[in-house]
């Protein structure tokens, strides 16, 4: 009997982590470009992508930022490219839809739902920062809505539908899998759907291995075999969720976006490092890591060939 395999998303930079934080964190298009093509070379099928202001590292969400790194990453890479529309919590909707309306990728992301978004306990890690914007962005998060309404949501589904794009959905609470129900039974969204439960953020569900179990079991009941299975655990429990995850028939995603360490008290140096670790995992309890192109069979995806970059 064929051994599963197990898809292993790679987000390079996101939008949670300011440069002051480490100085690995990848910022412009060649370091995003060689984070991702690294990440991809260490078993990564999916690579999830932010865009920043090469200077400032700063969250930047137009699609002339995106351009430079996604033709590196085509040319050099058949890693499936997922491109976020989350943005930032500082965005509005059609900003943070730009870059996936444009260039048409096989996967983008999508938040299921309005939520506090707390990155202000940050401070009490990081002190100094290099860039003017960075304190004020995460103190900001004290008293900032993290906006996905239902309105936001099918127009983020109806817009990237019609390009054939399939969404990493992407699920901080449980509320968040009955929105995901809702829009199924309206036919908005097709199956197989890509589940990406998010463990660990101020304002979502927590990362007790409870949580875990309850978020699987929910998913499990609301949509059976019609969907795929990711967890992203937030900092220092990255590893153990993966873990936990992946024995539970699931696939994982790990990078700097989620998580800027490798283990306690040390920073992680690379994406590329955090993939081979989530490898070790997958490996070691006798599992395949899936290829890009197994990515694209589990996951129905329409090929990279017929994306607009």
């Amino acid at each position: 009997m064929a051994k599963r395999k197990v898809v292993i998303t790679c987000a390079v930079t996101g939008a949670i982590h300011t440069p002051s934080m480490s100085p690995h964190l990848p910022v412009t298009p060649d370091q995003i470009a060689e984070a991702a093509i690294g990440a991809a070379e260490a078993g990564a099928a999916i690579v999830h992508l932010h865009a920043r202001d090469p200077k400032t590292g700063k969250p930047d969400q137009s699609p002339q930022a995106f351009e430079p790194f996604l033709k590196v990453i085509k040319q050099r890479s058949n890693c499936v490219v997922n491109l976020t529309t989350g943005g930032a919590p500082t965005m509005g909707i059609d900003e943070r839809l730009g870059p996936a309306a444009h260039f048409k990728p096989e996967v983008a992301s999508l938040n299921m739902g309005s939520m506090n978004f707390g990155l202000y306990p940050m401070l009490e890690r990081f002190k100094t920062f290099q860039h003017d914007w960075e304190q004020p962005y995460l103190e900001g998060s004290r008293d900032r809505i993290f906006k996905n309404t239902f309105a936001d949501i099918e127009h983020i589904l109806t817009t990237c539908a019609e390009n054939g794009t399939r969404f990493e959905v992407e699920c901080y609470d449980i509320g968040h899998l009955y929105t995901l129900a809702h829009f199924a039974d309206r036919g908005v969204i097709k199956p197989p759907f890509f589940v990406q439960s998010v463990f660990g953020i101020l304002g979502g569900i927590g990362q007790h291995p409870e949580d875990v179990q309850h978020m699987k079991r929910t998913a499990d009941r609301l949509f059976g075999a019609d969907y795929r299975w990711s967890v992203l655990g937030a900092g220092r429990n990255q590893m153990t969720i993966a873990a936990q995850a992946i024995a539970l028939g699931g696939n994982v995603r790990v990078g700097l976006e989620d998580s800027l360490w490798i283990g306690p008290g040390r920073m992680a140096e690379s994406n590329a490092q955090q993939v081979l670790k989530a490898r070790q995992i997958i490996e070691g309890l006798g599992l395949d890591v899936a290829t890009p192109d197994d990515a694209r069979e589990i996951l129905a995806l329409k090929g990279g060939d017929r994306v607009n970059f």
